[in-house]
């Protein structure tokens, strides 16, 4: 496809924002209204009760929020569940030492009591969800400033969330959709004790790295297990060696008859964050000031961590799932601005909101969204320089453990110290526990060369106000950073573990918050989040402009886009199997899957993003694939889908019409990075790890067929 006509492909969408079928994130109590009819004819046989019901078992009781983050799914009777190993990489690096390296040499549980439980695991169930838009929206009115509004919105929804928690039984969640045009409750139900089964090693994994990330052809084996626990009666608890599997409503079964181009397939899941309705000066600022600026801080932050953890294994374990985090949205970003470039995006969407302006001035819409465009565009031209500052900031704060001290730690030693006399020590023992697990998770070198590079950077690059204590600071020992640096932790109770701990023994009258590490944490986030009252004022007009502006645009039917975007609620994604172009690199006859083979092209002997094992190569070179080769011959690995996902839905199900297991989503390619702002029927994929690969993985090379044993298989 030449560059001038996918320009012109994402233009006709912007203009006219048709829906494709393989676009949007539905809500599953609207799948019979909207989307029925049309999956049908695409290849579902279920119906919308068998999908999404109140009342008996449905497809939704087996998709589960995977700590906060991540989707996956219940794929056994006794509570077996399947995320991607990304998702599961922060617990597993937690539980494996240098001793027992489990992210670098794998692992499966033997039997259940080895199963091991992470210290914060948590999975999400979806109860139901409801529509509470008008009661909402008709406790307001245009006359309220932003303030008034948000208020009695608040007010609102807080007495909506008491309604529906059952005194605390549930979690309960009112959700703005439509830049607050639309407000929708969800009923969720959390357990807790949740442990891991069973992950394949990096080199499966995690294999291709950041090289392949956001990359097709993949070949990425990216998937872990783990298991829900509950009590006797199936309801959540705390972790007890009491607890027993829990027996889910509802677990997929896993169908290994393989799949086929044009095949029909749905994904549920958690999409994090969408941004559909991002009007043209928006696209403006993340382009020029706020990803280039996201994507200079994570390299920064990346780079200083890669050089600790290569010298040594501990501190490699302690920082792979953080490193691994921000690997990925730096890769993500800088893609973000190749795409909406090179698509010159904002050009369309500047045309739209042209068209979109020309009807909201004529007489009968003036003047109620007359300023609305003009509104939108000022005040991202007065924040264009704060958002470039604040991403420089924001990625030090994700990436330094110590510039957020004054949000983890320390009100937890405030807390302590406002205790009262009696209470101090069981709030002391439960306060060491908390110490103790911070320090293990750090490196203090490496925490010291983090937060020095990434605040050498912000202050080189922000061009904007910074912190002003830091740059006074800077200026008494002659900008020199790494003594500024070293003489902030020497003179902190936070140097050391054992520094710490003394000061909570004997705090000799000082409060914490006059530690200069807490003092430089609080002034810096102080910092970010301070607003004037001019841009506390602008700030208001802009969030009513953009909520007209999507009010207006379908009042209008400029834009005939009916799903609301992505926050982190439950959707549906429909489409099907889908190749892109032949690609060289490819081995597989057709591009929309790749094989064990292509991995083996790509290896390369001790390297840390294309190692294999050497016993994955033997059972390639054997054949020796079992019941989960394909009808062709080979080993199949991943393959794509044209389904419309973001972040958030890594390790959702991909299911076929029957609402069998067929994949395992876990990534996008880079030709479509520009997805959570546009949507390219013709370029944007999902890829998704395929269930035979899945299989393949645990029972012939890992050798823990009970494992598989435990679910449904469709043969």
């Amino acid at each position: 496809m030449t560059r001038l006509k996918t320009s012109l492909i994402a233009l006709t969408f912007f203009i006219g924002f048709f829906v494709h079928a393989d676009e949007g994130m539905w809500f599953l109590m609207f799948i019979e209204r909207l989307n029925q009819r049309d999956m049908e004819k695409m290849g579902l046989q279920l119906t919308a009760d068998e999908i999404y019901s109140i009342n008996h078992s449905s497809l939704k009781d087996a998709v589960v929020q995977f700590n906060g983050g991540c989707t996956a799914e219940i794929i056994s009777k006794d509570g077996l569940i399947l995320t991607n190993h990304h998702c599961g990489f922060g617990a597993i690096a937690e539980l494996s030492t240098p001793a027992n390296d489990y992210l670098t040499n794998g692992w499966w549980a033997s039997k259940r009591e080895d199963e091991m439980k992470p210290k914060s695991l948590y999975v999400r169930f979806f109860v139901r969800m409801d529509d509470v838009s008008k009661r909402i929206l008709d406790k307001v009115n245009g006359t309220m400033t932003e303030s008034e509004r948000e208020k009695i919105i608040k007010e609102e929804i807080a007495a909506i969330e008491k309604e529906n928690s059952e005194n605390g039984k549930y979690t309960v969640s009112v959700r703005s959709f439509f830049q607050g045009n639309e407000y929708y409750y969800f009923v969720y139900q959390d357990y807790k004790d949740v442990r891991l089964v069973g992950t394949p090693p990096n080199s499966i994994g995690k294999f291709g790295g950041d090289t392949d990330n956001w990359e097709w052809p993949r070949h990425t084996g990216d998937f872990s297990m783990f298991r829900v626990y509950a009590d006797s009666l199936g309801n959540p608890a705390e972790f007890s060696s009491t607890n027993v599997p829990l027996q889910p409503k509802h677990h997929l079964p896993v169908n290994i008859k393989g799949v086929q181009e044009g095949d029909f397939a749905m994904i549920l899941g958690y999409p994090g964050r969408t941004n559909r309705w991002l009007p043209a000066s928006g696209i403006n600022q993340n382009v020029k000031f706020a990803y280039p600026a996201w994507v200079e801080a994570s390299k920064t932050a990346m780079d200083a961590m890669k050089i600790h953890m290569a010298k040594d294994p501990a501190t490699r374990l302690k920082y792979d799932s953080k490193y691994a985090s921000i690997a990925n949205y730096w890769k993500n970003r800088a893609g973000m601005i190749e795409a909406l470039t090179k698509f010159k995006t904002a050009k369309s969407k500047a045309k739209n909101e042209q068209a979109f302006n020309n009807w909201a001035n004529e007489p009968t819409h003036k003047e109620k969204y007359g300023k609305v465009v003009a509104t939108i565009n000022s005040f991202y031209d007065a924040t264009n320089d704060k958002s470039r500052h604040d991403n420089y900031l924001s990625i030090l704060f994700r990436s330094s453990a110590f510039a957020t001290i004054s949000r983890s730690l320390g009100p937890q030693i405030q807390a302590y110290e406002r205790a009262k006399e009696e209470d101090k020590a069981i709030a002391l023992q439960t306060l060491k526990i908390a110490v103790t697990d911070f320090y293990a998770s750090i490196s203090l070198q490496a925490e010291k060369d983090i937060l020095a590079a990434g605040l050498s950077l912000y202050l080189a690059k922000a061009n904007f106000p910074v912190v002003p204590s830091i740059e006074l600071a800077l200026m008494a020992v002659k900008n020199d950073m790494n003594l500024f640096i070293d003489n902030l932790f020497k003179n902190s109770v936070f140097e050391t573990y054992e520094k710490l701990l003394a000061y909570l023994d004997n705090s000799n009258g000082m409060a914490i918050s006059d530690d200069p590490l807490m003092s430089f944490s609080t002034n810096m986030i102080a910092h970010l989040n301070q607003r004037t009252d001019a841009s506390f004022a602008q700030q208001n007009e802009f969030l009513r402009a953009y909520r007209l502006l999507v009010e207006g645009l379908r009042e209008s039917g400029l834009a005939t886009i009916e799903y609301p975007d992505a926050n982190s609620t439950l959707r549906l994604t429909y489409g099907k199997v889908s190749a892109l172009p032949k690609d060289k690199r490819n081995d597989a006859v057709t591009n929309y899957y790749t094989t064990l083979q292509g991995a083996i092209n790509k290896y390369k002997p001790n390297d840390a993003e294309f190692d294999l094992p050497k016993r994955l190569m033997e059972l390639n070179d054997a054949k020796d694939f079992g019941e989960y080769a394909d009808k062709n011959g080979y080993m199949p690995v991943n393959f794509l889908t044209n389904n419309d996902i973001t972040g958030g839905n890594s390790g959702s199900p991909v299911l076929n019409g029957k609402g069998e297991l067929i994949g395992l989503a876990f990534d996008g390619n880079i030709e479509a990075m520009a997805g959570d702002v546009i949507f390219d029927d013709l370029l944007q994929k999902t890829i998704n790890v395929d269930i035979r690969y899945v299989l393949f993985i645990i029972d012939k090379y890992a050798g823990a067929k009970h494992i598989v044993d435990e679910m449904t298989i469709i043969r």
